[in-house]
């Protein structure tokens, strides 16, 4: 077997969707071995199925690695997602101790790289990560003004809510999350009515319209992920037809050269014997 047509059948094996599923439910297998592992009643009395079983999924892994990797070639450690992957199950060929025990159960983190619609999102994050840093930089400016404005109003008041800078950050962190701020509103206003201002103006700008905006950002590069995929998709099919088209060229040329050569044949034994014509 020929190097190309082992690489077309890896191929098509890897993209074949029992395939994909087979990954899939051997993660998710692996993830449900890895639970019961911690519980020690079935970690002493099922520890020689449990070794048996983590043999039987580090050997599929691995020999899904080494069919993708046939597959795509050089391509294969141009994706970061398989670099995770080689990371992850290299891990896995460590002998067993504490330490990497607790590595192994990143595996389960593979369900991101080989369900498309998890890694879309993954990269959608990781793409938003420049925008969501100019607005979490101004949540942590509004937080801050918002603690320090708290302070400087109600220290005299409620000190176990703004005694200081410190003990007021967390408090306008928790009235963010909207974590019983009743409870610090309520201590407050009893003492100063006015306060409602402050906890309402506090809330309305850091939990709705900040997170709001955080929410946006996620959301815009979400949709640039998908339509780059999309793009990618675009080009892949492309690609792929190019190559079908090519191949086909390839042919026919090798077939008009055969075809030329016997052309040439045939009329090379159709010409006159110079030596004869000579005799005659």
């Amino acid at each position: 077997m020929s190097v190309g047509a082992f690489r077309d059948g890896a191929r098509r094996i890897v993209d074949a969707g029992w395939f994909q599923n087979a990954v899939i439910t051997m993660i998710m297998l692996n993830g449900a071995v890895l639970g019961m592992q911690t519980y020690d009643a079935h970690a002493d009395q099922f520890t020689t199925l449990f070794a048996m079983a983590e043999h039987v999924f580090v050997g599929f892994f691995v020999v899904e690695l080494l069919l993708k990797f046939s597959a795509r070639g050089g391509a294969f450690f141009r994706e970061p997602w398989n670099w995770f992957d080689v990371i992850v199950v290299g891990v896995s060929l460590i002998p067993a101790t504490s330490g990497f025990s607790v590595v192994r159960t990143l595996r389960l983190l593979r369900l991101i790289s080989v369900i498309p619609q998890m890694r879309t999102i993954v990269n959608a994050l990781f793409r938003a990560v420049p925008g969501l840093g100019t607005v979490i930089a101004l949540l942590f400016v509004i937080i801050y003004t918002s603690a320090v404005m708290g302070a400087n109003l109600f220290k005299e008041i409620a000190p176990e809510f703004f005694g200081n800078v410190g003990v007021a950050l967390y408090t306008v962190f928790r009235l963010l999350t909207t974590e019983d701020w009743p409870e610090v509103s309520d201590a407050v206003i009893d003492q100063a009515p006015y306060a409602w201002l402050y906890f309402v103006v506090v809330i309305v700008i850091s939990a709705f319209v900040v997170l709001n905006l955080i929410i946006g950002v996620i959301v815009t590069s979400l949709q640039d992920e998908v339509d780059s995929g999309r793009w990618e998709e675009d080009q892949e099919i492309e690609q792929h037809l190019h190559d079908q088209l090519m191949a086909k060229i390839e042919a026919l040329c090798d077939q008009v050269a055969i075809l030329d050569e016997r052309v040439r044949e045939l009329g090379g034994d159709s010409d006159p014997d110079p030596d004869r014509e000579t005799a005659r």
